[in-house]
């Protein structure tokens, strides 16, 4: 398991990381504060928290409702 974990190339993997908690911070609070999205809420919520990168995404892109 330890050769695992020294082959990894945390130079690549760390930045990835990073932006996917930053994208999830804010999209949760953004999700958090909006009244109307389109769709359910609670799906958005767990399509953000469990779709990793894509979910935070999906979410601007496709449930934030613009006027």
């Amino acid at each position: 398991m330890q050769a695992f974990f020294e082959s990894i190339n945390w130079a690549i993997i760390t930045p990835l990381l990073i932006i996917q908690g930053i994208l999830l911070i804010v999209a949760i609070i953004d999700w958090a504060k909006e009244e109307e999205i389109r769709g359910p809420k609670w799906m958005w919520f767990f399509i953000i928290v469990f779709v990793n990168i894509i979910g935070p995404i999906l979410y601007f892109i496709f449930g934030k409702r613009r006027d």
